[in-house]
């Protein structure tokens, strides 16, 4: 069986139970189909870049699947007839990673992010740079 990572969006005024339950239901799909899904996380509500279906925020859920590819399709394919699901995409992968994924992770952890502006470098006036 291959191993996959499953993101999907769901709309905006849906109830985080309700995310809830569809994560269940196409758990469910897989398991049916012969596979299994192992770490679930929940992203949480989340602005997006642009309007999707007249959304401008949508719930974020990521699901790892190791499972055949029948099983697979047959989830997207349900997810592509629900009216809840904004969007999805499943990338298969070589190995799930271990721990919490960067959507999780706190800013610090990722190594990113900004540098305090006490961290750049100071640039000195000269008195020939327009100066009096």
């Amino acid at each position: 069986m291959a191993l996959y990572e499953h993101v999907f969006l769901a709309r905006q005024d849906l109830s985080p139970q309700q995310v809830e339950a569809l994560v269940e239901q196409y758990k469910g799909v897989i398991e049916s189909g012969g596979g299994k899904v192992g770490r679930v996380e929940n992203w949480g509500l989340k602005s997006l870049a642009y309007r999707i279906k007249k959304n401008r925020k949508a719930y974020f859920a990521l699901m790892d699947i190791d499972a055949p590819s029948d099983a697979v399709k047959e989830m997207e394919r349900q997810m592509g007839i629900n009216e809840d699901i904004l969007r999805f995409m499943t990338i298969r992968v070589e190995a799930h990673e271990d721990g919490p994924s960067a959507m999780m992770q706190r800013r610090d952890e990722r190594g990113g992010g900004r540098r305090d502006r006490d961290d750049r470098p100071r640039r000195q006036r000269d008195a020939s740079e327009g100066g009096q």
